[in-house]
């Protein structure tokens, strides 16, 4: 008997991924937990594993093609006592799999017809569509002529999606919530270019960032702390775990110290519900790490942090790292943060305003450190500090200005005092 393996949902926040590899043949036999092709998303890599035992007849993917959830990977055939008694719908021939070019949203697909050119009253409603009665009948109603629209049904059938993503992106446009789309240009008429393809991770993390940016009301409080004491502390520890083969950086003691100020301030730990008219507030503390890699910007996830030590965090950190730039990452290391940090402190600059990480509703921004001469009330004079600039980016739907200024100022005097950061 033959049946059909489907690529599964891929987790929280991974809506397709690319075929960097097909593992096995047509003619090959597979059992269960075998792997059949290995995909690379914007957040990992990761193996798709046979569930049963069978001989592949038919593969439908190659190395290189975008898959979302449901899409036909490909067909084993299996003896009849692997498989449940056949009912009627698995014995109807399977329909054709749509191509992956086709594998497009709605509006996507709207947005590619709309930079035609084509209007609604350029040309006539016609019949001259592949569509079902109830789509052309909702069309007629609302005067949309289906020829101006590309379906992402079987063989480019006009599906209720496609309709419904047209009348929405219509909406937005009107109301200036998308913009139109853009009119190419030939830059190499002024000089000579090179076109860089990006990876599928900047792609995707753009995409996200962007609707990020759009639907999120950003405002970046700035501030900064004295970690000369805390820089000097740092310095012993890695002195006398020289041993252990464990560099400490600032990193750990930024993520103990955040983790005291959320729970002290829970609505920084929080995030708004489907509706944007509840608050949930959680009650773990996982910090994402927003970590650079050759391929784009990546966040793995710290679980628990405040249950966990500074040498700890410093081991599981050189691990996400070292995972994250080898693309190694597992799908649930990279779910679940409840705040998350971007340090750029190794790099450079003074401050810099990050983009909150939906669904959370807060990002640290760290800048680097330097030495600055600081009043010092207590002996009315300027003493010589290290100082560390840093950036709280939030949504002004849940937290107002004070108390972004107060999480602020409350971080700064918990990373200057010693008796937070020892074990």
């Amino acid at each position: 008997m033959i049946k059909e393996i489907i690529l599964p949902d891929l987790g929280e926040g991974i809506d397709g991924a690319e075929v960097s590899e097909v593992t096995v043949s047509v003619g090959d036999s597979v059992g269960p937990n075998d792997t059949l092709l290995v995909l690379e998303s914007d957040k990992a890599s990761m193996e798709i594993p046979s569930e049963m035992n069978g001989n592949i007849t038919e593969i439908l993917v190659s190395e290189g093609d975008e898959l979302k959830p449901g899409h036909l990977l490909m067909k084993i055939e299996v003896s009849r006592d692997e498989t449940e008694p056949a009912s009627p719908i698995e014995e109807q021939a399977p329909q054709e799999a749509p191509s992956i070019a086709n594998i497009t949203t709605p509006q996507e697909t709207q947005i590619e017809k709309l930079d035609s050119r084509k209007t609604l009253d350029d040309s006539p409603i016609t019949s001259n569509v592949f569509a079902s009665p109830g789509v052309r009948r909702l069309a007629r109603e609302l005067n949309i002529n289906l020829e101006i629209m590309n379906g992402t049904g079987q063989k480019g059938r006009i599906t209720k999606d496609d309709l419904n993503g047209y009348i929405k992106l219509q909406m937005a446009m009107s109301s200036g919530n998308v913009s139109a789309p853009k009119q190419e240009v030939d830059f190499s008429q002024w000089g000579e270019i090179e076109i860089l393809k990006l990876t599928r991770i900047k792609r995707i993390t753009g995409e996200r960032l962007q609707r990020a940016w759009h639907t999120i009301p950003h405002v970046t409080q700035f501030d900064e702390a004295d970690i000369t004491d805390l820089n000097n502390y740092r310095k012993s520890l890695n002195n006398e775990s020289s041993d252990k083969n464990i560099k400490i950086t600032f990193l750990p003691f930024l993520m103990k110290a955040v983790t005291i100020v959320l729970k002290e301030m829970p609505e920084f730990n929080s995030s708004l519900d489907h509706t944007d008219q509840n608050l949930i507030l959680k009650n773990y503390y996982h910090i994402g790490i927003a970590v650079d890699t050759p391929s784009g910007l990546t966040v793995p996830v710290v679980r628990n942090v405040d249950q966990k030590s500074i040498m700890d965090l410093s081991s599981e950190l050189a691990d996400l790292s070292s995972r994250a730039r080898d693309k190694k990452l597992k799908p649930d290391e990279m779910k679940g943060g409840t705040f998350t940090l971007s340090s750029l402190g190794g790099i450079g600059g003074t401050g810099f305003s990050p983009i909150v990480n939906p669904p959370e509703v807060a990002i640290m921004g760290i800048s680097r450190s330097k030495l600055k001469q600081v009043f010092d009330k207590s002996s009315s004079d300027f003493k010589t500090r290290f100082m560390m600039p840093f950036s709280l980016s939030y949504d002004h739907r849940v937290i107002d200005g004070a108390a972004a200024a107060t999480f602020t100022s409350r971080f700064a005097k918990v990373l200057a005092d010693l008796s937070h950061h020892k074990d």
